[in-house]
């Protein structure tokens, strides 16, 4: 399973998503993001905005932002 997580540190949707995935022992790679959404020039390319969190799910060729929809995919797609 190849699943990245686009983050900012001290973000609590982004704390939210990590939770999600460690309660649901799912393998991920955090990149952490810059602060300023100017610089946030890979969330850009990976997903087409600068908002963070972003999912990506190689594996069922998903990527996707906001918390809410990335915590209900994590439920009903990648939790075991």
């Amino acid at each position: 399973m190849s699943i990245e997580l686009y983050a900012l540190d001290g973000c609590p949707y982004c704390e939210k998503v990590h939770d999600a995935l460690q309660e649901n022992d799912i393998d991920y790679e955090t990149y952490w993001t810059e602060a300023m959404h100017s610089e946030r020039d890979e969330v850009k390319r990976v997903s087409g905005q600068r908002g963070v969190p972003v999912l990506v799910d190689d594996d069922h060729g998903v990527t996707m932002n906001e918390s809410e929809n990335i915590l209900t995919y994590i439920e009903q797609t990648l939790a075991r």
